[in-house]
């Protein structure tokens, strides 16, 4: 369970990944339009975009309160 600052730290830091993931999604749409998009470049991104998805989820399943049952 999280005390309220480390909620707050949390759900800060889930801000920031979620612009970050949005930044990259842009860059990943911009570099698909090219004639010859960098394939390296895209894998690189595309990878970053995964990784970063996988942590916002975990960060949001760390926010959701444990219920018994």
């Amino acid at each position: 369970m999280l005390d309220a600052e480390q909620e707050e730290a949390t759900k800060l830091k889930l801000h920031e990944l979620r612009l970050e993931h949005n930044d990259l999604d842009t860059v990943i749409d911009k570099l698909a339009k090219e004639s010859f998009p960098d394939e390296l470049l895209m894998r690189r991104l595309k990878k970053r975009k995964l990784q970063l998805k996988d942590l916002i989820v975990k960060l949001e399943q760390a926010l959701i309160p444990d219920i018994l049952a």
